[in-house]
C-alpha cells in the first residue's frame, strides 16, 4: 500500500525498507530449508538486512521530527531542548540544541548498516574458508573476533536509536514512535533470543545429531521454522506503519511502485548522511586544532559558537551552506537535494527550497 501511496518519499523509502523485512525472513527461511547446508550464508544476509532496517528506522524519526518545525529541520525542531545527562553514562551530559547532536546519534546508528554488511561479507569468505567456525570461541577462528566488533557496533547503533527516542518522544508522542520501534525490535529480538537457545541446548546435548543431519544442520533448521513463523509479525508491522495517512490525495499524485521499490533499495542516503556527519566532526577537529595553534580564539582561550560549528563562518562563508537540512529534514549538502513529498511543499509556506541557502 506504500508503494502504491508513494506521495511522501521521503518518509515512505524507510518505511518500505522496514516493512520489507519479513519478506527477507521469509525468503531466508525457504532458502535454508532448500538448501539447508548452506544456512549460514543465509542468516549472515539475514543480518546484513536487518541493521538497514535499524538505519532506516532512524532517517524516518528524524523526517517526523523535522515535520514539527515550521522550517522542516530536525535542529530547529531540537533547538529548545535542554542539557540533560546521557543515559547509562550519567556523568556526561549531551545538548540536543547543539550541531553535534544530530551528527553523533546519526553516525552511532547508520554506521551499523555499514559495518554489519561487512562483517556479514568477511564471514561468507572465511567460512568458505573453513576458517569461521560458528561458536567456538578460538582466537584461531575469525568468528571470535568478528562477533566481538558485531556487539559493539549494535550496541552503538541501539544507543543511538534509545538516546534519540528518549529526546524526541514528546515531539513524536502523535506518531507512536514506541510501537514503531517495538515492531522492529521484536522481530530482530526473537531471532536472537531462538538462536542462543537453540545453540545452548545443543551445547548441552538436548539436541543432537542423525544419521542425515548434523547438530548444526538441527539448530539451523530449527531456527528457520521459527523464523517463518515471526514472518506473521508481519501484521503487527503493517499496523505500527499504516499507509492510511498517505492516501489523502491532497498530498500529491503517487509516484508509482517502480519508483518506490527503486528508492528502497537504494541505500546512497545513507552513505551520504554518514559521510556527512564523518565531515562535519573532522573539520569541526580540525578548525579547533588551527585555533588552539594560532592563539585566535576569543572568550578566553575557549572557541566562540561559530568557530567551533562553523569554522568557515570566519571567511565570509555562509554558515549555514553545509550542515543544513532542506524541507525533508535530512541533510542538504553539497547542491544534493533530497526527495521531498507534496505534503512538505504545501506545508512550508515560508521554508527556504530545495538547493537554496536559508537567509
Amino acid at each position: 500500500m506504500h508503494a502504491r501511496n508513494y506521495r511522501v518519499p521521503a518518509e515512505q523509502r524507510q518505511i518500505i525498507r522496514i516493512l520489507l523485512l519479513p519478506m527477507v525472513y521469509g525468503v531466508i527461511s525457504f532458502l535454508s530449508y532448500r538448501f539447508f547446508s548452506d544456512y549460514i550464508y543465509y542468516s549472515f544476509i539475514q543480518a546484513a538486512y536487518e541493521s538497514v532496517t535499524l538505519s532506516a528506522f532512524l532517517l524516518l524519526l528524524i523526517q517526523y521530527v523535522a515535520a514539527t518545525s515550521p522550517e522542516y529541520s530536525a535542529e530547529a525542531a531540537l533547538s529548545k531542548k535542554d542539557k540533560r545527562k546521557m543515559p547509562l553514562f550519567f556523568c556526561f551530559r549531551i545538548r540536543p540544541s547543539k550541531p553535534y547532536f544530530m551528527h553523533a546519534v546519526k553516525w552511532l546508528v547508520l554506521q551499523y548498516a555499514f559495518i554489519k554488511p561487512l562483517i556479514s561479507i568477511i564471514s561468507i569468505i572465511t567460512e568458505a574458508a573453513g576458517v569461521y567456525c560458528e561458536g567456538v570461541w578460538d582466537p584461531h577462528f575469525a568468528s571470535s573476533y568478528l562477533e566481538v566488533v558485531d556487539v559493539i557496533a549494535m550496541f552503538g547503533a541501539l544507543y543511538g536509536l534509545i538516546l534519540f527516542y528518549i529526546i524526541t518522544k514528546d515531539i513524536l508522542a502523535n506518531r507512536n514512535p514506541l510501537s514503531k520501534f517495538l515492531a522492529i525490535k521484536i522481530v530482530i529480538f526473537l531471532g536472537i533470543f531462538q538462536n542462543f537457545v537453540f545453540d545452548l541446548l545443543a551445547d548441552h546435548g538436548i539436541i543432537h545429531g542423525s544419521g542425515y543431519w548434523t547438530e548444526s544442520n538441527i539448530v539451523h533448521a530449527l531456527n528457520a521454522f521459527c523464523t517463518a513463523f515471526e514472518a506473521y509479525i508481519a501484521y503487527m508491522m503493517l499496523k505500527a506503519y499504516p499507509a492510511a495517512e498517505y492516501t489523502d490525495p491532497a498530498l500529491g499524485k503517487p509516484g508509482g511502485v517502480g519508483r518506490a521499490l527503486l528508492d528502497s533499495i537504494n541505500l546512497s542516503d545513507f552513505g551520504r548522511e554518514i559521510w556527512a556527519s564523518m565531515k562535519w566532526f573532522f573539520n569541526n577537529s580540525k578548525s579547533r586544532r588551527e585555533g588552539q595553534a594560532s592563539g585566535e580564539m576569543a572568550n578566553g582561550g575557549e572557541a566562540t559558537f561559530e568557530q567551533a560549528f562553523f569554522p568557515n563562518y570566519a571567511l565570509g562563508a555562509n554558515p549555514h551552506a553545509y550542515g543544513t537540512r532542506d524541507n525533508t529534514g535530512l541533510l542538504a549538502q553539497e547542491g544534493v537535494a533530497y526527495p521531498m513529498g507534496d505534503r512538505m511543499k504545501k506545508s512550508a509556506h515560508n521554508a527556504p527550497k530545495n538547493g537554496q541557502e536559508r537567509p
